[in-house]
């Protein structure tokens, strides 16, 4: 991991952008609700993979939704790896699986 902070580290200087973590507290405390909240959203979704599977009915779920869903999810990890910005490829890799999941259920029971 300290590869990827060194690289994260050189491009905030070069490009001559704030420093990570923040100087200033608030900040500090934004990165971390929006990571808190990248990580909490997917797991929302957690109740919907479990209705679906558990009741085996997927009946109003909408497939062409959901696996636009998981479609966008992949630009949004690429542009993470691209960016390496570690909260967007965690955030949508948890999306991405999720979605998957409730688009598999809709599959199968649907």
């Amino acid at each position: 991991m300290s590869g990827l902070h060194h690289l994260h580290v050189r491009k905030r200087f070069y490009k001559n952008l704030e420093p990570f973590p923040a100087k200033s507290f608030w900040k500090r405390l934004l990165d971390r609700a929006v990571l808190a909240a990248g990580v909490a959203g997917p797991i929302m979704t957690i109740p919907q993979v479990l209705d679906i599977f558990l009741s085996q009915n997927a009946a109003g779920v909408s497939v062409i939704s959901w696996s636009s869903y998981a479609l966008f999810d992949i630009i949004w990890i690429i542009y993470g790896f691209v960016h390496r910005e570690m909260p967007i490829i965690v955030t949508y890799i948890m999306w991405f699986v999720f979605n998957l999941l409730v688009v598999i259920g809709t599959i199968l029971y649907g």
